[in-house]
């Protein structure tokens, strides 16, 4: 396992229930802007883990639940979401831009030695 999908794990772990973050925001805080792919990867891998990974909070930079298949059932994702109170229609958090939750903002920069 990668260092990067390591720091991706712990700053996924970070989200706070009922709220939501992008692929793009995860890979920016980690001062690799353009590997927003990679963070999708590591979201792939994050259900194999020993410690929890929240991935379902992860979504693409519109909301759209993008990693859904990764989950065990096709509505697993949009499930896990709206236990947590987040609406989900056609695919897509409904407030995205209220829910977001940018780790740049959140998070001390040196937490995880980008």
């Amino acid at each position: 396992m990668s260092d990067f999908y390591e720091k991706v794990f712990e700053v996924v772990r970070q989200i706070p229930v009922g709220r939501v973050t992008s692929y793009g925001a995860i890979a920016r805080y980690l001062g690799s802007a353009q590997s927003s792919r990679m963070v999708g990867w590591a979201m792939n891998l994050s259900h194999h883990q020993e410690k929890f990974v929240p991935a379902h909070r992860v979504v693409n930079r519109n909301g759209l639940l993008t990693g859904k298949i990764h989950f065990g059932s096709p509505n697993e994702m949009q499930e896990l979401l709206e236990n947590e109170g987040i609406a989900v229609e056609n695919d897509c958090v409904t407030d995205f831009e209220k829910l977001f939750w940018d780790p740049m903002k959140e998070l001390d920069l040196e937490q995880f030695e980008r």
